[in-house]
């Protein structure tokens, strides 16, 4: 009877509904070996379709119908499990078993109960909370097509405050993706970029038809790249009236056609990250390795008064409140030094993600980055860019830095940066061997 009884425990968690079809309810029993056989079958097929096609996989478990779908398969085979786990346990008779053996047994039993059907609870648990935070991130609307084989991408990192008109973009730049090979070049816009030209159509370019302040000065305390968000937002939200509609804002449209405007490049979508709850990201992530290549101070002034600490030279693992003040000290370094600094630690978290990373730490990620991350990238999309995100990883970031001795942030010459930008993205010639 010992041996019967390790027999049924095993067969359970091998083949669900098999110990029922062999020594209990063979009705129950081909109930669960059916659930048990198509759920295998599922895994097979989708694993088939993942190796040949992994954008599709990923668009389904991406989408609310697909998140929710798997949410309830998960939840349904949590309970069948449970069922058969316990209607195995009264077969297996442990008051006839050895006394020495039975509390191993029930343990046993009970450890293999809590690990499945606990696993296909929190599968299910994930995959709800999934679907909630995928929706308040991500824009539900139509896709747009790559430009001359690319996805161009406006990265903004906004740094509101309470001695601020509005939010200000403390960082940006456009990032462009190979959309077949997932090659990425970064384009860094210095934020102090002066008399910036608008893309064909803009709305506040057809007031500043020379360049932002080119009449009478702009609205704002200085005509610079990161001044057009705030008189956009602020002061002439009226000449985007539609821009509320399509998960933008007047800031954001105004800044997608400067940026245009000044890389010469169709930009589809945009992502801004609020860098005052940036911290909370890296902390969900664990953390984020980056090397230091000098000393700097975190908080203080000029002067560099009221110092709290530095960050040191070398290899280190950065918390949340460090990763931010590495990407926005700028007291011993000047901003070209600072926009390097916030490259590399936006390739570091990029590196970082992987599915294994965002699965365990879940919940946190998806706390911090709905208060974090705002974006017109629509929900339709994220199964092909999380395909084309894993080819990115694979290879090394390119960057074009639109900074002195290049370019002269007060005087560009946008002709030569737009040749700048088409060489960098240029493909890579062909050579005949």
């Amino acid at each position: 009877m010992t041996t019967r009884a390790w027999w049924l425990v095993v067969l359970n968690f091998v083949l669900p509904g098999s110990a029922q079809v062999l020594a209990g309810n063979r009705r129950l029993g081909r109930f669960g070996l059916g659930a048990t056989l198509t759920l295998v079958t599922i895994v097979i097929i989708a694993g088939a379709v993942y190796l040949l096609w992994p954008a599709v996989v990923l668009t389904v478990f991406t989408s609310t119908i697909g998140l929710w779908a798997a949410a309830a398969v998960l939840a349904f085979y949590a309970v069948t499990w449970l069922v058969l786990t316990l209607n195995t346990l009264s077969l297996i008779r442990l008051g006839r078993a050895a006394p020495g053996a039975r509390p191993i047994i029930a343990a046993f039993s009970t450890v293999l109960m809590l690990l499945v059907t606990g696993t296909a609870g929190y599968g299910a648990f994930v995959a709800t909370s999934a679907s909630g935070f995928l929706s308040s991130v991500f824009v539900a609307g139509p896709s747009q097509p790559p430009v001359d084989g690319r996805y161009n991408i406006l990265l903004l990192g906004g740094d509101a405050g309470a001695d601020r008109a509005g939010l200000r973009p403390d960082s940006l730049s456009v990032i462009s993706i190979d959309a077949t090979t997932g090659q990425a070049t970064t384009i860094s816009l210095p934020r102090n970029l002066e008399h910036v030209p608008f893309s064909a159509g803009s709305s506040l370019g057809a007031l500043y038809p020379k360049g932002y302040g080119s009449i009478d000065g702009c609205d704002v305390s200085a005509c610079m790249l990161n001044s057009i968000f705030t008189e956009a937002e602020v002061k002439r939200p009226e000449y985007y009236p539609n821009a509320g509609s399509e998960g933008s804002s007047p800031g954001i449209e105004a800044t997608r056609e400067a940026a245009q405007g000044i890389t010469g490049l169709t930009i589809q979508y945009y992502v801004l990250i609020d860098m005052l709850g940036f911290s909370d990201l890296i902390d969900a992530l664990g953390g984020v390795d980056i090397t230091v290549t000098e000393r700097l101070p975190i908080g203080g002034d000029e002067q560099l008064k009221e110092v709290e600490g530095w960050i040191e030279p070398g290899a280190q693992h950065m918390d949340g409140t460090t990763a931010t003040w590495y990407a926005r000290s700028r007291h011993t370094t000047s901003d070209y030094d600072r926009m390097g600094r916030q490259a590399q630690l936006q390739e570091a978290v990029l590196n970082q993600f992987s599915p294994a990373n965002v699965l365990t730490k879940f919940q946190g990620i998806a706390a911090s980055s709905s208060q974090v991350i705002k974006t017109d990238i629509p929900q339709g999309m994220l199964g092909y860019f999380t395909n084309l995100g894993a080819k990115t990883k694979q290879l090394p970031i390119s960057r074009v830095a639109l900074t002195p001795p290049t370019v002269d942030p007060a005087d560009p010459d946008y002709a030569r940066i737009h040749d700048l930008i088409a060489t960098a993205l240029a493909p890579a010639p062909t050579t005949t061997p």
